[in-house]
């Protein structure tokens, strides 16, 4: 094995190696999640170096030095304020969501309108519009970190994968028998997995086109799937208020998550890939270890269903938002609230973190976005200027800019 290279990965905090093993290219991550800047540099080299063969003696200082850079940019908080950009008239109907590629210097929309449109964030004009479905166009990805490739989930049963960059149709997969709801590229972007109100999720190959597998178990909608970092993994939540976690490589069940009452909103892996956390209609939110199957604590405190959760890039927060007009921020460690985000007038439906952490941007039906700080609770900024709910709120890779998706058919840039 010879070392070819480091590269930097800012969020999560990371090392990435370039490694050459029998003449083939590859590469780890080793994976700095507790990073922060008051971090011992010196320390942590020599517990990289006891953990991984591949740092050796005459390494140490390169890594030090990476280690110092990632711990300067943490140290730039970004306490940016967003300023309105620019309001996409982005369909000639509703949009059902919108997603950013790594960088985040283009994203796409999908709309009832059947189409998905591939947008430039800088200058916010229209690249390409993708045309083919015969239903809504409700779930939409680019295949990060890559983004070459985007994948389009119908209501017309189909899911269709594109050119980012041509915006040609390579491949359309047909076999569900009832709606796409969700979907996603796996980490390797060799497989996308669909989710469908036919009660099943399936894999795809993203060369071939064709099907891999078909997971079966559930008894109602696949409303929410997500794979791990490592890919090895995939899971699912299903209005039968259960979870199921799948080995990728057999398209076996490993696990059945029960113990909600109610329908699941969202499912999401940390990114060490121990822990899963679920959102459900029964207004609590559980965490899971991903390994045994098992409840490690239930998240209580919402008075109606929580509708969207997440984790924070280093799995160490997670936020809930719900019906009842709040977001919560829990410690994925302690399970403590550590503060509940108040100042909606309408249910929240969507959640997300800023990359770095610091921030956690809400979307709602009283149609705004609201940024909040994770440490306070204090709402340090409103995003105004959309006339219906928004639904869909996201950061670019670097947390500078945020896209807002409303019912009111327009997209807002905000730098």
């Amino acid at each position: 094995m010879k070392l070819k290279r480091f590269l930097l990965r800012y969020y999560p905090p990371g090392i990435i190696l370039e490694y050459e093993k029998g003449g083939y290219l590859r590469t780890k991550s080793i994976d700095l999640l507790d990073l922060t800047p008051e971090t011992n540099p010196d320390e942590l080299v020599v517990e990289i170096r006891q953990s991984e063969p591949l740092i050796t003696e005459s390494r140490a200082e390169q890594v030090k030095h990476l280690v110092l850079r990632l711990q300067q940019k943490q140290g730039q908080q970004n306490h940016h304020r967003f300023c309105f950009f620019k309001e996409l008239k982005a369909h000639i109907l509703p949009l059902t969501n919108v997603a950013f590629d790594k960088s985040g210097s283009r994203f796409i929309t999908g709309s009832y309108d059947r189409t998905c449109r591939v947008w430039d964030t800088a200058s916010g004009t229209e690249l390409h519009m993708l045309e083919g479905h015969r239903n809504v166009v409700y779930a939409i990805a680019f295949n990060n970190p890559y983004g070459d490739k985007i994948a389009t989930g119908s209501f017309d049963k189909t899911c269709k994968l594109w050119c980012a960059e041509t915006g040609k149709c390579f491949h359309t997969f047909r076999g569900h028998m009832a709606e796409i709801v969700c979907l996603a590229f796996n980490p390797q972007s060799t497989l996308v997995a669909t989710g469908s109100m036919d009660t099943t999720a399936k894999l795809w190959d993203v060369e071939s086109g064709e099907e891999v597998a078909t997971l079966t178990g559930h008894t109602a909608e696949v409303l929410s799937l997500c794979f791990n970092t490592v890919g090895n993994q995939l899971v699912t939540g299903s209005f039968d208020h259960t979870v199921a976690i799948w080995d990728v490589a057999s398209g076996r069940r490993v696990h059945t998550l029960t113990g909600h009452t109610g329908e699941i909103s969202n499912v999401q892996f940390n990114w060490d890939c121990s822990l899963i956390v679920t959102g459900s209609m029964d207004k609590t939110s559980k965490l899971w270890e991903a390994v045994s199957g098992k409840c490690v604590t239930t998240l209580v405190g919402h008075k109606e269903e929580v509708l969207d959760v997440c984790f924070d890039l280093s799995g160490q927060l997670i936020a809930t938002a719900s019906a009842d007009g709040t977001a919560r921020v829990f410690s994925a460690i302690t399970h403590q609230c550590l503060v509940t985000l108040e100042g909606h007038d309408g249910e929240i439906s969507k959640i997300c973190f800023s990359p770095q952490g610091s921030r956690v941007l809400t979307a709602s039906s009283d149609k705004t976005a609201r940024l909040w700080d994770v440490q306070s609770g204090v709402c340090v900024q409103v995003l105004e200027g959309h006339t219906d709910e928004i639904f869909s709120c996201v950061f670019n890779y670097e947390g500078d800019t945020i896209i807002t998706g409303s019912k009111d058919n327009t997209c807002r840039i905000w730098y």
